[in-house]
């Protein structure tokens, strides 16, 4: 408000018409007045934000003090403009009657305070009110002027305080998450440990039966030629199997020949299943309880009217071929059985698991023992396609020596676990003999 109550135009006429009002008021004042804001400035990244917490209490307690006057000001303003309204209708009133009684002719008016001669007094009142008006402006300039803290400062105590935190807190996270992923990999070695020695140790095992078993016979450990031995299961049970450390490739036919004795006494059970992860049964023979000698390739069945349960060595061979499915089945090298449609087109799945002596549900395990072979098993070669009768037949009659050429029976390419074992065997003398 730059001015509050200002006299009118007649104030002259009425200063040289008439006496002054004794023991009036000044009638006419000045105000300057400043914006001010309500709350003090909110604190943010300068000065404040910069200072310490004794700073920041004095800087608080000013802001209080400043709002409480800033109050006052303004209730000590609003008494002053309520004294001013007063005093203008007093003048208004004045004037009006002035209007009514010219002054008297000859009769000159001597300039009065508060006339366009002589500018009126301020009162002590509006004095003081301009005064601390001033110096809450002044204070509240000296608030907003603060220096920030230059960059290059070194920061307070509870800055460092504060990084030292973080610092501690950030290492410890470190140190727990290189302990978990220590923990972690010492788990994964010791689970790998503990199937290796595993492993180890069953083979120390099988490895001693076989060294015990030689001693009792009288048997040289070292077989010459390589393929002149066989394996013995001699109890059905879930747990004594062979197994070949080769595997297949993906085969479109095949002929599978194995020389076996079987000593069960009932049903000849699983001579070998070769199991890919994606297919438990995709090349299995089988004779299980009652039922007949089956070829199962990829879950499809054939039956094979072979009968192999005299307790005698038998040469035994199965032939496939995608084509149509095609089949055949020989036993001593004479064609038993043949037909069609057994998985037609259907490809053997490669990198699969080749087990004798159990039936895998699962890829290279979870036997069955009831479906357990109990014998001995010599020879067991595949061809990656049909091979003829008339060679068939020169392999059971011993007037040819034809090595499998996907695989063949090697002494180091077999394996033994659970009490099975390996034993010195020439298929074309003791064969015979048996």
């Amino acid at each position: 408000i730059e001015k509050v109550g200002a006299a009118p135009r007649a104030l002259g006429a009425l200063a040289s018409a008439g006496p002054r009002l004794t023991g009036s008021t000044p009638l006419f004042s000045r105000f300057v007045c400043t914006p001010l804001s309500a709350e003090c400035p909110a604190a943010a990244p300068g000065p404040a934000a910069a200072a310490g917490p004794e700073e920041l209490l004095a800087l608080r307690s000013a802001a209080a003090q400043l709002r409480r006057t800033a109050l006052e000001q303004k209730e000590r303003i609003r008494m002053d403009q309520e004294t001013i309204r007063e005093l203008t209708g007093k003048l208004s009133r004045c004037e009006g009657g002035l209007h009514a009684a010219p002054p008297a002719a000859g009769l000159r008016a001597a300039p009065r305070p508060g006339t366009m001669g002589h500018p009126p007094a301020e009162p002590p009142a509006v004095r003081e009110l301009e005064e601390a008006v001033r110096a809450l402006q002044e204070r509240i300039d000296r608030i907003e002027e603060l220096p920030s803290r230059p960059n290059g400062s070194a920061p307070t105590a509870p800055a460092l305080a504060r990084d030292a935190l973080h610092s501690k807190m950030e290492q410890l996270e470190e140190q727990l998450l290189a302990k978990i992923l220590a923990l972690q990999k010492e788990r994964h070695a010791a689970n790998t440990d503990r199937s290796q020695q595993q492993h180890d140790i069953e083979k120390e095992l099988n490895a001693l039966q076989n060294r015990v078993a030689e001693l009792e016979h009288g048997e040289s450990p070292v077989y010459s030629p390589p393929d002149a031995f066989k394996v013995t299961i001699p109890v059905q049970n879930n747990y004594m199997y062979a197994r070949m450390k080769k595997s297949l490739p993906e085969l479109y036919a095949f002929t599978i020949c194995m020389w076996l004795k079987s000593k069960a006494l009932s049903g000849l059970g699983t001579p070998f299943s070769y199991s890919v992860p994606t297919q438990a049964n995709e090349i299995v023979l089988l004779e299980w309880g009652s039922n007949p000698l089956e070829l199962l390739i990829n879950d499809k069945v054939a039956q094979l009217p072979l009968s192999l349960k005299d307790k005698a060595w038998h040469h035994v061979c199965v032939a496939w071929t995608t084509r149509d499915g095609k089949w055949s089945a020989y036993q001593d090298g004479e064609q038993r059985g043949s037909g069609e449609n057994l998985a037609s087109w259907h490809a053997i799945k490669p990198q699969g698991v080749i087990i004798l002596g159990q039936e895998q549900d699962t890829l290279g395990g979870r036997f069955d023992a009831t479906q357990a072979f109990v014998g001995e098993l010599a020879h067991f070669a595949v061809w990656d396609h049909m091979l003829a009768p008339a060679e068939i037949l020169a392999l059971a009659n011993c007037t040819s020596h034809l090595q499998g050429n996907v695989i063949q029976w090697d002494d180091q390419a077999v394996e033994v676990f659970g009490g099975a074992s390996k034993a010195a065997f020439t298929a074309c003398d003791d064969g015979r003999k048996a």
